[in-house]
């Protein structure tokens, strides 16, 4: 049975006992509590038992003083991360990210480029917005073709281009 269960169970039936046996139990339950600290370096805790001290925090002034391996600044980062985590996923239930536009001003976008390549980016979006489709520059810089530059020519090629020239200027006469 799980723990929080089985003390939700005890709680219940500690309502119908005298108050000297749950005195003694308070007392055994705490020498058992003392004897797992000693043998125990660091007990692993389960999300639902977390969850129960998160929620026994708010519900209870005292939650502190019955905190036994765990310290209450762990129980309050716990809370943190619990609250975190809800409006992360709160707020990630949409797709990120700008939503994409349509083909057609891809399109569009693409064709103005290559009808006029003296245009840059701020004209295509001042003329798109003459036709009612307003874009940013970003999406226009974006979505416009690359000009493909010539690749520069390598250092071997440099240097059999000036060989010849460098050689016939280089006077032997000059070194002695």
């Amino acid at each position: 049975m799980p723990p929080l269960v089985s003390a939700f169970i005890a709680c219940l039936a500690s309502l119908f006992r005298s108050r000297v046996s749950l005195g003694m139990e308070n007392l055994a339950l705490r020498h058992q509590l003392a004897v797992y600290k000693q043998t125990v370096a660091r007990p692993r805790l389960r999300p639902s038992d977390r969850l129960f001290w998160a929620w026994l925090s708010r519900l209870w002034p005292g939650w502190q003083a019955a905190l036994a391996f765990v310290q209450p600044r762990t129980v309050l980062t716990w809370q943190q991360r619990r609250f975190r985590d809800h409006w992360r996923r709160l707020s990630q239930q949409g797709k990120p990210g700008r939503p994409a536009i349509a083909k057609d001003v891809r399109d569009l976008i693409h064709a103005m480029w290559q009808a006029n390549p003296t245009w840059g980016s701020p004209r295509i979006v001042g003329e798109l917005r003459k036709l009612g489709i307003d874009v940013a520059k970003s999406t226009v810089e974006k979505y416009r073709p690359r000009s493909r530059k010539a690749p520069s020519p390598t250092w071997k090629t440099f240097l059999t281009n000036h060989i010849p020239t460098v050689c016939l200027s280089f006077d032997p006469c000059c070194l002695t």
